[in-house]
């Protein structure tokens, strides 16, 4: 057994350096970074919808889509912040498949990792200059967290990576707001040691350096369901799992509790019309719980795209999840402006 070294790729400043970003862009993104801060720090009230594809699989009818969100935005700018996803490493739970824009530019054509970390940063750039609206990606691997780092306003950690150490601990270096998730076993004392973790300081090795993180003040939890031993799908978004989770932040004494719930994933049995149905009834427990569950659950995370459904790369249908099912744009639209009348 062994591994071939293909070739060094430039490290992220290198990388930035080749592709700085203007004035603009930097400008919108502090504007934004603070608006989303002030949310999950309770200074705003205003609701956080992180929305969007699976995964990033066609530049394209990507940007197509945070255009249509743009849009829509402009209604509801005075009660929603709305994050677009642009999640451009995709785990896979046995390692097969497409693993995303970062390994695969093109899904149809072999996997290029250094053009892929170009075109990742390209994208996500130009989601910023065209809609003037940040985004959110999903930290799969640790050390390429820095080619983005100047262009994200918020991190998700998946449930298969919660637990690992190097996630925790590069999240609490980590300059924009970090979702933890729940593993996939449900387990919330693993998801709050994780949240514990990123918010506190540390001393740790990364990219062949010898780091000091401050803290990430604005970790937090990321509900998204669970499965037992069975593979049998258990939700937590119901109102005695948002209020459970609301006590373990009171019991652990944690900085900005919040929470996002995940509508898809282990919620929704990936059943993603069902995502409609599970925002109201988080909105429903918030109502019904003001001073504890509407406080701390701060917004939704929504798998939506252009097309309903999913398919196979071969089918080359435009806006389309290639990996799993998402909510059409009609839907979607439909969806955030009635999350916007419900708050």
């Amino acid at each position: 057994m062994s591994m071939t070294f293909n070739r060094k790729h430039p490290i992220p400043k290198e990388i930035k350096e080749m592709y700085p970003l203007s004035d603009e862009i930097k400008a919108v993104k502090a504007e934004r970074d603070r608006e989303i801060a002030d949310v999950l720090s309770g200074k705003s009230n205003k609701f956080i919808l992180i929305i969007g594809p699976c995964s990033a699989d066609n530049e394209d009818s990507v940007i197509d889509y945070i255009g249509r969100l743009a849009r829509v935005n402009e209604q509801v700018k005075d009660k929603l912040v709305i994050i677009p996803r642009i999640y451009t490493g995709k785990p896979r739970t046995n390692g097969m498949g497409y693993k995303g824009m970062l390994h695969q530019p093109d899904p149809a054509k072999p996997e290029d990792m250094l053009e892929g970390i170009i075109k990742i940063r390209e994208l996500h750039a130009r989601a910023i200059k065209e809609t003037h609206l940040t985004c959110a990606d999903e930290m799969l691997y640790t050390e390429n967290y820095r080619y983005l780092s100047d262009l994200l306003s918020y991190v998700a950690i998946g449930a298969r990576s919660v637990e690992d150490q190097q996630h925790r601990l590069v999240a609490s270096g980590m300059e924009c707001p970090v979702g933890m998730k729940n593993p996939t076993s449900g387990t919330l004392s693993v998801m709050f040691n994780s949240i514990q973790a990123a918010q506190a300081k540390h001393t740790f090795i990364y990219r062949g350096w010898e780091v000091v993180s401050d803290g990430n003040p604005l970790a937090h939890a990321i509900l998204r369901g669970a499965q037992n031993k069975h593979g049998q799908t258990i939700p937590n978004y119901h109102f005695e799992d948002l209020k459970l989770c609301c006590d373990m932040y009171s019991e652990k004494g944690l900085q900005n509790p919040a929470i996002i719930v995940d509508t898809n994933h282990s919620n929704s049995g990936k059943l993603y019309l069902e995502q409609v149905r599970i925002a109201k009834e988080v909105l429903h427990s918030m109502r019904h719980s003001p001073d504890t569950v509407g406080k701390t659950v701060k917004g939704l995370m929504i798998e939506s795209y252009i097309e309903d459904g999913c398919q196979k790369i071969e089918e080359g249908v435009y806006g389309k999840s290639i990996t799993d099912p998402c909510l059409g744009w009609e839907k979607s639209e439909k969806l955030i402006l009635e999350i916007a009348d419900l708050l």
